[in-house]
């Protein structure tokens, strides 16, 4: 008894199944990319932003309204604090654009436990500290969580 070839069994696969796997394959490289551009927009901009407003909490001022403009003063005559603000912001466009044409189900879980991974990528590079042995199992555990989500909806 022979092997068949890939052609035979290309052929015994019903055509709805082609015809799905096609639509998959077509919209999911498109709407990754998004994900993964939003999470890296949110996740690597969070550590610089909460750098970039290092310093607020000496500000201090008589009335809530002084408080409040000092405050906002502070934090947007800051290259420091505005650049990854607008990064993180570019990054929420992307991600509305990206649920117009994603499914729910995918898009909101890759891209929060995508997003927590960038963040703490972005905290080790700035020299924070990486956590216990129990949040890199806590992580990994989101990872492995998201990726079943995945792998149910394919």
């Amino acid at each position: 008894m022979s092997l068949p070839s890939i052609n035979d069994i290309i052929e015994m696969v019903p055509e709805s199944v082609i015809t799905t796997f096609n639509s998959v394959s077509s919209v999911l490289p498109e709407n990754a990319i998004g994900f993964i551009l939003v999470a890296l927009c949110w996740g690597f901009t969070n550590p610089f932003i909460k750098n970039g407003s290092k310093g607020l909490e000496n500000i201090k001022r008589s009335s809530w309204l002084s408080q409040a403009a000092a405050e906002y003063w502070y934090l947007f005559t800051r290259w420091q604090y505005v650049l990854p603000l607008v990064l993180n912001l570019c990054g929420s466009v992307v991600y509305y654009y990206t649920l117009g044409k994603a499914d729910l189900s995918l898009a909101v879980p890759i891209t929060n436990s995508l997003t927590f991974i960038f963040t703490t990528l972005a905290g080790i590079l700035l020299g924070e500290s990486i956590g216990s042995l129990r949040s890199w199992l806590g992580m990994a555990m989101v990872v492995l969580g998201v990726g079943l989500c995945v792998q149910s909806k394919i």
